[in-house]
């Protein structure tokens, strides 16, 4: 059986993207749980769906290199039909640090992962959902985040600075291909209870901070991926360059 509804969602292994797999399914999408490292991970979200009686798959692509995108859409061609809706979520995380001590090798790290693989992804989309190439329309959503905003002083400018770019991106390209049947929107995570704390050298950041978030606690990643559900549901059929901020009120 192929599915009427097709999405892609990168860094589907664990949490936002999983919880987002997951909630999509539900709503009747196939979904490809795209995953870099962690094949037993990426294949738990896979039996998961398929159990509440989904279809989805697991492909293992590096999202920030050209060919591993092109490979991974030619996965989702062939195994799972016409694509319908792209969730970038893959992201990079490193160790709290100031501007002042952050190398070359950091810095390309972070861009690379963070921006370069949403471009990547958003041109292969676009390329299928396109009417101008053929295609039915579709929905993109970018995970960027609340630091855009608060811009991550004295712990991760770098990582917020990346998800400055994913705002700008969002923008231009929502105006940009409008006409062409695709939506294009972000959620803006705040202090989510995800493992990517652990790459940034503090696992109980949350608890540390909560105290500085009104609602007076963290997120969980099916909160966020209720708003990404949403964003490609029909219900929001007239919403394009939007963002909606799911971090308590920070």
């Amino acid at each position: 059986m192929i599915s009427s509804q097709v999405a892609i969602i990168t860094g589907a292994s664990r949490g936002i993207g999983a919880a987002t797999a997951t909630a999509i399914a539900d709503q009747g999408f196939a979904v490809c749980v795209n995953y870099l490292n962690s094949r037993e991970a990426a294949d738990s979200v896979v039996k998961t769906i398929v159990e509440r009686g989904g279809r989805a798959i697991a492909v293992q692509a590096d999202v920030s290199q050209a060919d591993q995108v092109v490979h991974l859409f030619k996965a989702v061609d062939e195994q799972l039909g016409t694509l319908s809706a792209l969730i970038n979520n893959a992201g990079r995380l490193e160790t709290q640090m100031r501007v002042d001590e952050m190398d070359v090798a950091r810095l390309n790290r972070i861009f690379t992962t963070n921006i370069t693989s949403y471009f990547l992804c958003a041109k292969a989309a676009v390329k299928r959902m396109s009417v101008n190439y053929g295609g039915s329309g579709g929905a993109i959503v970018n995970v960027s985040s609340a630091a855009a905003r608060i811009g991550s002083a004295g712990e991760y400018v770098d990582y917020a600075a990346s998800k400055g770019a994913i705002d700008t991106l969002t923008i231009g390209l929502s105006k940009e291909i409008a006409a062409e049947g695709i939506r294009v929107n972000a959620v803006r995570p705040g202090f989510i209870q995800t493992d990517i704390h652990i790459a940034g050298g503090e696992p109980d950041r949350i608890n540390r901070v909560k105290s500085s978030i009104p609602m007076q606690r963290g997120g969980e990643p099916a909160e966020v991926a209720n708003a990404i559900a949403w964003l490609l549901s029909e219900q929001a059929s007239y919403v394009t360059g939007a963002f909606i901020d799911v971090a308590g009120g920070r």
